[in-house]
C-alpha cells in the first residue's frame, strides 16, 4: 500500500488501540469528543474479551504498530494507520501532505520510532504532569 492510498479510507473504520499506553489513552479520549466520533470504532486490544486470531493476526502484532480497518475491510498498520484514521475523520488535506515525497519518509520513520517507545514516552509525561500538580 502506498501512503496515498490512505486517502481512500471509508468511515465507518476501527481503531484498534492499546488501552494500557498512557499516549494512546489521550488519543482515544479525543477521539470519544471528536465532532465526527461516529465515523470511528474504538476497540481495546488489551480488552479481556479481545480475540486478534479472530481477525487473522496476533496480540504481539497489535501491540507493535497501529492498526485501522475501514468500512472496505481494508487494513492500515502503522503510519498508513494514522493517516486513514485522519483521512475518514476528515482532514484529507493534512494527510496529503503527509503523503509528499520526503515527508511520507521522515513521517513513516518517526512512526517505526514513535511506536517503539510510546509506552516509555506516556509513562515519562505521566510522571511530568504528577510533578507538576505535586509541585
Amino acid at each position: 500500500m502506498t501512503p496515498r492510498e490512505t486517502l481512500e479510507a471509508r468511515a465507518p473504520a476501527t481503531l484498534y488501540h492499546d488501552g494500557h499506553c498512557p499516549l494512546c489513552q489521550r488519543e482515544v479520549a479525543w477521539l470519544a469528543r471528536h465532532p465526527r466520533r461516529a465515523r470511528v470504532r474504538l476497540v481495546d486490544i488489551q480488552s479481556p474479551d479481545f480475540n486478534a486470531a479472530a481477525l487473522g493476526t496476533t496480540f504481539e502484532a497489535m501491540m507493535g504498530k497501529l492498526h485501522v480497518r475501514d468500512a472496505g475491510n481494508r487494513w492500515y498498520i502503522g503510519m498508513d494507520a494514522s493517516r486513514a484514521l485522519y483521512a475518514v475523520l476528515g482532514y484529507r488535506r493534512l494527510v496529503w501532505l503527509s503523503t509528499l515525497p520526503g515527508i511520507a519518509g521522515l513521517m513513516d520513520a518517526g512512526y517505526g520510532w514513535f511506536a517503539r517507545r510510546r509506552v516509555r514516552l506516556g509513562r515519562w509525561l505521566q510522571r511530568r504532569r504528577q510533578a507538576r500538580e505535586e509541585g
